[in-house]
């Protein structure tokens, strides 16, 4: 069942990240931080000129408040609703991109490099702490972005 977080004006253009940090921390005290995996969904209600053709990716205030959100929870990725689409927008509020008609979302390749290499970093640490073991929730993650990752690369975070 997904967990829905509503965000408005009011938390954007203030940077108030009261809507996520209820439900972490929630979670976080009742000690049971898997059962956000993969169940976080943002409602982003930013209103917008009637002729603006931009994407919520594309509004810089809405880019900010991802990027202090991401700055506070760098492990988020592990909560998204990946099957909802919710990895691949957060992706685009980190990342430089483009939009294709046809072909949809263009990332940045080199800033999508990076991005998936820190992201499986900081989890493969994050996923250790919180004694959840295995690897595969990280090559699933990255094989969404078009990355193979092999044992051998986890056997040197090792």
């Amino acid at each position: 069942m997904a967990i829905n977080i509503s965000l408005n004006e009011n938390h954007i253009n203030n940077l108030d990240l009261s809507p996520v940090k209820t439900v972490i921390e929630d979670v976080e005290k009742r000690q049971e931080i898997l059962t956000l995996e993969q169940q976080l969904v943002f409602n982003i209600d930013y209103p917008r000129e009637e002729n603006d053709p931009r994407e919520l990716s594309e509004i810089p205030e809405i880019r900010l408040w991802f990027i202090a959100l991401d700055s506070v929870y760098p492990w988020l990725p592990f909560a998204l609703n990946w099957r909802e689409g919710e990895l691949a927008r957060y992706t685009a509020m980190l990342v430089p991109h483009q939009f294709n008609r046809t072909e949809g979302i263009q990332y940045n390749q080199e800033a999508l490099d990076i991005f998936v290499m820190a992201k499986t970093f900081i989890l493969h640490r994050w996923l250790k702490q919180n004694n959840i073991t295995g690897n595969s929730r990280l090559k699933a993650m990255a094989q969404i972005f078009g990355y193979d990752l092999d044992d051998r690369f986890f056997a040197l975070l090792n």
